[in-house]
């Protein structure tokens, strides 16, 4: 028998998939312990389900995704009103530096995944699954990029970058302790006096947990947010025109960040950011559930031998960068060592990943106030826009 849900009872059925990841993951503390977001836990319980009922020949679900691909827009407009030229100037050099370095891994990701690919004799596109789309871009990228990927032939790439994004998450937040603990243990490094100049700059941009809600910035938010998203539809028109391949976000996030920018220089308006935050993650997490319901996992039947390969191959890769480049790079010492494990946990995972790992590694051996503060600049602010432009370069060039 096949289920055929329509638009609403597709939608409406990710939410309750994310409502029992939610209660899931509020019982079982290993999964908020590896900060294993909701939308997954309840989205890869529903796709076993569903790869359990079609092999038993009982029920196959057809959905209708069209909500799918405006929640993902949305969802990305949001990320591009987090790119403020002027907070990255504030940020300082360590910011800049630390930039640089998560742009150079998320190269090395591509590189390798396109290597191994042709070394298995996989589709590029398959490869690229494995690369920075899942691992610095996780479950949001994957989802957004894989669907790309399936466009231009590329079967299986919506499972395998799922599959590999939820692996990364576990195995960054596994990866990050032990590397910052040897690095500070061989090298002697004890806690240092905070860079309060660092810590200080972009404070109204990083603290907007205790800010007051209202009503009126969420309605203001949420007009911004869908006037980017079609200032980004004309945007993308021009991007076609050039003949390379870009996903269909990219226009509203490129819109998204032009607004905020003038945002901040001429102050004409204000980019409600708390507000459109809210907005986001509200989209992101219904945008994955979809996604994740829709999960065809009896396509890795013929891809998990190379899949496992590659996957190990990133995180030997983002154990090795971390430990002998970001340490290195970041002055040797205390805060280094903790941006290292930090690095690992959204280098393979997300920026709560990295803070669940500073977290542990601070508490047993002391604050690290730089490194909690240049992780979720570089990692919620300006890596997605990075990453997006390296992974679109990959595309058009293989």
């Amino acid at each position: 028998m096949v289920l055929q849900l329509d638009m609403i009872q597709s939608i409406a059925l990710a939410v309750v998939v994310l409502l029992l990841g939610q209660g899931i993951r509020n019982r079982v503390k290993v999964l908020e312990k590896f900060c294993i977001p909701a939308p997954v836990i309840g989205g890869l319980l529903f796709a076993i389900l569903a790869l359990l009922l079609r092999q038993m020949d009982i029920l196959q679900f057809q959905l209708d995704v069209t909500l799918q691909n405006v929640l993902m827009t949305a969802f990305f407009t949001t990320v591009g009103f987090t790119a403020s030229i002027q907070l990255l100037k504030k940020g300082g050099m360590q910011v800049l530096v630390f930039l640089v370095l998560a742009i150079t891994l998320v190269s090395l990701q591509n590189v390798i995944a396109v290597a191994l690919a042709r070394v298995f004799n996989l589709d590029v596109l398959i490869g690229l699954s494995t690369g920075s789309v899942p691992m610095t871009g996780g479950h949001g990228t994957s989802a957004a990029f894989a669907e790309l990927f399936e466009d231009k032939g590329a079967v299986g790439a919506s499972t395998v970058a799922m599959a590999s994004a939820t692996f990364g998450l576990i195995c960054g937040s596994m990866l990050g302790g032990p590397i910052a603990k040897r690095l500070i243990e061989k090298n002697n490094l004890s806690q240092e006096t905070a860079n309060m100049e660092a810590i200080d700059t972009p404070a109204e941009e990083m603290a907007t947990s205790g800010e007051m809600l209202e009503p009126k910035n969420f309605s203001s938010a949420a007009f911004q947010i869908i006037i980017a998203m079609g200032a980004g539809t004309l945007i993308s028109m021009l991007i076609q025109r050039t003949g390379m391949t870009f996903p269909s976000y990219i226009g509203a996030m490129f819109a998204a960040a032009i607004m905020r920018n003038i945002a901040d220089l001429t102050g004409a308006f204000k980019v409600t950011s708390t507000e459109i935050d809210i907005l986001g993650n509200i989209s992101l997490s219904i945008f994955l559930s979809m996604a994740l319901i829709g999960l065809r996992l009896w396509e890795l039947a013929d891809l998990a031998v190379p899949m496992l390969g590659m996957l190990l191959a990133q995180a030997l890769l983002m154990g090795v960068f971390a430990y002998f480049v970001t340490f290195n790079v970041m002055g040797r010492n205390y805060d280094a060592a903790v941006l290292a494990g930090g690095h690992c946990g959204f280098g393979m995972g997300a920026t709560p990943n990295a803070i669940a790992n500073m977290q542990a590694i601070s508490g047993k051996y002391g604050p690290a106030p730089a490194a909690f503060f240049i992780i979720p600049l570089v990692g919620s602010l300006f890596i997605d826009f990075a990453n997006s432009g390296i992974i679109v370069a990959f595309i058009n060039m293989f």
